[in-house]
């Protein structure tokens, strides 16, 4: 990326919810943008801020906002709902006071670009006069999903055994995202998630971190009620079509990878030999479910690379780091996109994350898929169902995924048939995911039109 002051045509802000599985694929959006000729700015709290560094060579600003606990972000309130009602309030305020001053520079901004968690945001950019955008992290058919429930469309609690919604496959109630096939289970999640289509028809846009190939059918259905567009996917272009020079990484990172150590280690290690197993920046799983995979990998015989964050290393068996050195290594974070790019690699045991699949996918990788909450078992049907690109490891009536049905779901992707076949379907998608975001692809069209749309309010 060029690094000399531009002319910029619009100025667009962008405003994530502040995890790392949120604040990534709105980064990499504004990234292109960025290369459109768009000044981009990427708000986040005071908290957050003092966390986060955005490569200067990126050309993206970093400006802030309180969510009314400036000194430890969510860990400081009550409560998750203390902290969604408590962000609105004070939120609303200081993103308002944000876009005022910004008014007055040399660059006032055209665009507000918010997360779905964030349907306050819509009135705050009504309110000063600028476009109103959500921008999605999850995928067109979760979103659908949870349209169809606040929309009374879908009547809760689901009765089963399988749903029927406009542009998705049949799904059992298992396979729709857990806050609606369990309600209870995250009661503040599941307003939230809800929430988020409350005045989903006032927004001007709706971008969704997809791409048009990957979700045809509820794209097109979602598309004829708003100017819905795929964008994705919002993977760093290095990875993809290479037209932004230099973006190899997110450029923020929550947690500290260690990625010389991953690395060094991948290269002594035969080409598609190694599982790697990542549940993810947030997911919890089980002490029970933790060991199940440990075993399982240990059955398997398996080189595998598995990154354990710091807080749950306890919940792996004793040793089992030690025992396993000769065929594993334990780590507490790594550069995912670097690993899974990587020759040594041939499967990804997941947690489904749709940040993660969307990797999988634009990088070519199968996946074996072993979602626990939230979006994870709706992507997890399309990995083994739609794109046919992994399988799914089947939880017990406890709903842990054993250690024997672990075991059998890697021999099954790494040495089998059925690997055969999803292996050329991962390359397939690979070439898909390069497309869509390549200059006139399905994506790149999309952004093109949402910048020529931004231009348009700088003009009026």
């Amino acid at each position: 990326m060029d690094k000399e002051p531009r002319p910029w045509s619009a100025h667009a802000l962008a405003f994530p919810y502040p995890a790392q599985g949120h604040i990534n694929p709105i980064l990499q959006f504004c990234k292109r943008l960025v290369s459109k000729g768009v000044k981009a700015t990427l708000v986040t709290t005071r908290f957050l801020s003092k966390s986060i560094h955005v490569d200067p060579s990126s050309n993206i600003d970093l400006e802030t906002i309180s969510d009314g606990f400036d000194e430890g972000g969510q860990a400081q309130a009550e409560s998750w709902e203390d902290y969604i009602a408590t962000f609105k309030a004070v939120g609303s305020e200081t993103l308002g006071n944000l876009i005022n001053k910004l008014n007055d520079s040399d660059h006032p901004v055209n665009a507000l670009i918010y997360d779905g968690s964030f349907p306050w945001a819509l009135d705050v950019a009504k309110q000063l006069g600028v476009l109103k955008v959500v921008f999605f992290t999850q995928p067109c058919s979760v979103c659908n999903v949870y349209y169809h429930v606040q929309r009374g469309l879908l009547p809760m609690p689901l009765s089963g055994p399988v749903v029927s919604i406009p542009g998705l496959p049949l799904l059992k109630v298992s396979e729709t995202p857990s806050m609606i096939y369990d309600p209870s289970s995250y009661p503040a999640f599941y307003d939230v998630l809800l929430d988020q289509f409350i005045n989903i028809d006032e927004a001007d846009w709706v971008l969704d971190n997809s791409f048009h190939k990957m979700e045809e059918e509820v794209v097109d259905w979602m598309a004829k009620r708003w100017r819905l567009r795929t964008i994705g996917p919002t993977v760093p272009s290095m990875y993809l079509d290479k037209r932004i020079e230099g973006d190899r990484n997110y450029g923020i990172n929550l947690f500290k990878p260690n990625s010389s150590a991953c690395i060094s280690w991948l290269q002594s290690k035969p080409i598609a030999s190694v599982v790697y197993v990542s549940f993810g920046s947030v997911v919890e799983p089980r002490v029970e479910q933790m060991r199940e995979v440990a075993w399982g990998l240990k059955r398997s015989n398996c080189y595998f690379l598995w990154v354990v964050r710091e807080a749950e290393l306890s919940k792996l068996p004793e040793n089992f780091a030690e025992e396993t050195g000769e065929k594993g290594l334990v780590v507490t974070w790594c550069s995912q996109l670097e690993v899974l790019a990587h020759e040594a690699i041939g499967c990804f045991l997941t947690h489904c994350g749709f940040n993660s699949v969307l990797e999988a996918l634009s990088l070519g990788v199968p996946m074996v898929a072993v979602p626990q909450w939230s979006d994870q078992p709706t992507n997890a049907k399309y990995v083994e169902d739609v794109w046919k690109t992994g399988i799914r490891a089947k939880p017990d009536e406890e709903g842990i995924v054993r250690r024997e049905v672990v075991e059998l779901c890697l021999r099954e992707v790494m040495e089998g048939e059925k690997g055969i076949e999803i292996r050329d379907n991962a390359r397939k998608w690979k070439k898909l995911s390069k497309e869509a975001i390549d200059e006139g692809g399905t994506s790149d069209k999309n952004i093109d039109e949402f910048v020529a749309a931004l231009i348009g309010q700088t003009i009026s």
